[in-house]
């Protein structure tokens, strides 16, 4: 990648990352429902699996480069799906504690939402495919590029907890309306994969 289109990737990474998105969003609820420690649990794992996935769209670039672009569609319909169960999910626990929610923060939590969060993989395939492939196909720079995305949306992810979690007693009272609200944020996320494929 050339020096000069270094601050649109940056930019790229941060607009991508702040956005609402499903990690996102369950970094926010986490923080509001259970707290900054058992959130921060969940984060390691939304770490570990956006990792992940940079690695796997590492080693998908390297391997099929231009091809990719035919499976981005079905990847957004079972992304959409899996929102749309986390919305549903999201409200039907709502109220309860942390006994009664099989999904409760934790690493395993964060780190399925991560490898089925479609985002994170078109995130991911996006930048090597539009910052790095255009001009090289080395292997080690697409590695490199890929090392350092999980250093953008995790660090997001971090922001939205820790705004859930200035917000937690603010908001305690009024549960069942945060728990909409996120829901409905969740379907628009769904909305927004697929509309208008």
């Amino acid at each position: 990648m050339p020096v000069s289109l270094f601050p649109a990737f940056l930019t790229y990474c941060y607009v991508c990352g702040i956005t609402p998105g499903p990690a996102n969003l369950c970094s926010l609820s986490a923080a509001l429902r259970y707290g900054k420690g058992p959130a921060l649990r969940q984060w390691r794992g939304l770490f570990a699996g956006f990792f992940i996935v940079s690695m796997g769209a590492v080693a998908v670039t390297c391997l099929l480069g231009a091809v990719l672009d035919r499976y981005v569609g079905v990847l957004s319909w079972i992304g959409a799906a899996y929102i749309l169960w986390m919305a549903w999910h999201m409200l039907r626990s709502s109220g309860g504690g942390a006994e009664r929610d099989p999904a409760a923060p934790s690493f395993r939590t964060g780190l399925l939402v991560q490898l089925t969060n479609v985002k994170v993989m078109v995130f991911c395939l996006t930048a090597l495919a539009s910052y790095v492939l255009p001009y090289t196909d080395s292997f080690w720079r697409l590695l490199a590029v890929g090392l350092f995305l999980p250093f953008t949306g995790p660090v997001a992810n971090l922001v939205w907890l820790l705004a859930g979690a200035s917000l937690q007693k603010l908001l305690d009272g009024h549960r069942r309306a945060v728990d909409i609200a996120m829901a409905a944020a969740l379907v628009l996320c769904a909305v927004s994969l697929v509309w208008p494929h």
